[in-house]
């Protein structure tokens, strides 16, 4: 049997591993609550209801970046453009298996391009699928 020695990291290493760092900061120990207008919560929620069932079209080759509020996944990051590659006749759920998943038969029907922003990556364009409903265009040009 041989050892294998554990790869030291340093903090900012790990940090970034598990998605956290001084560029994406998230305070994990948020739990203050989310207030609206007078202190109503209620009418935060019926507004990001209302930001997620008006859609738009979207036409491959124009700019999108998430709405207000609606960002659920960790790229792109809230104000980074994403370019529409393809809009999906009929979308793919997500496969993820725990219902309790914020991703639970999430209707994928965008296939979006990004510069990938962080890494040995760094600049590369990538795709990925997304809720549309979570986007707004960002440009009229298609």
């Amino acid at each position: 049997m041989s050892r294998h020695k554990p790869q030291e990291l340093s903090s900012h290493e790990l940090l970034a591993r598990i998605g956290l760092s001084e560029a994406h900061p998230f305070d994990l120990l948020d739990d203050e609550p989310l207030e609206g207008p007078r202190g109503d919560p209620g009418a935060v929620l019926r507004a990001r209801y209302q930001s997620l069932v008006q859609s738009q079209p979207f036409t491959p080759g124009q700019l999108v970046a998430w709405k207000p509020g609606l960002k659920n996944k960790r790229v792109p990051r809230y104000g980074q453009p994403a370019v529409v590659i393809e809009v999906l006749e009929t979308p793919v759920l997500d496969r993820e298996d725990e219902a309790g998943s914020t991703y639970f038969r999430e209707p994928l029907d965008v296939v979006l391009g990004l510069l990938w922003d962080e890494g040995p990556a760094r600049g590369e364009f990538v795709t990925f699928y997304y809720d549309s409903r979570r986007f707004r265009a960002t440009d009229e040009e298609g």
